[in-house]
């Protein structure tokens, strides 16, 4: 059974950075695309930015603008989201999905696997 547990999250005050890490175990991670979604409250997964399981493509949602960088470690079955200049409407629950199959996403219907979130808060 596939496994994600993320890590990172916190409070932190407006342009300052975070790195979440998200650790898989239960399958073959380095076969898997990989995303960043983000969730505010009462809303729907937002898409914040996927990887290709080589990890040498990524892709990013609009909003964010050359502020994160999304990264993974196969050797270590662990994708990063890099977080600077962060505002305060960056503030919501981030999560790693796991695709098994196919290639990168944007939608979160694509994802089969989810961990269970690390809280962002950005204060002003």
């Amino acid at each position: 059974q596939v496994r994600l547990v993320e890590s990172g999250g916190g409070l932190v005050q407006t342009g300052g950075s975070l790195r979440l890490s998200c650790v898989a175990s239960g399958g073959t991670f380095s076969s898997w695309p990989m995303g960043w979604f983000r969730q505010f409250p009462g809303k729907e997964r937002e898409f914040v930015a996927s990887i290709t399981s080589s990890g040498a493509n990524q892709y990013y949602a609009a909003f964010v603008r050359g502020r994160f960088k999304i990264s993974s470690d196969n050797a270590e079955n662990t994708v990063y989201l890099q977080m600077n200049r962060l505002r305060p409407e960056d503030t919501a629950v981030y999560s790693c999905g796991a695709r098994r199959g196919g290639t990168y996403s944007g939608r979160a219907s694509d994802f089969d696997s989810w961990g269970q979130g690390t809280q962002i808060t950005v204060s002003s």
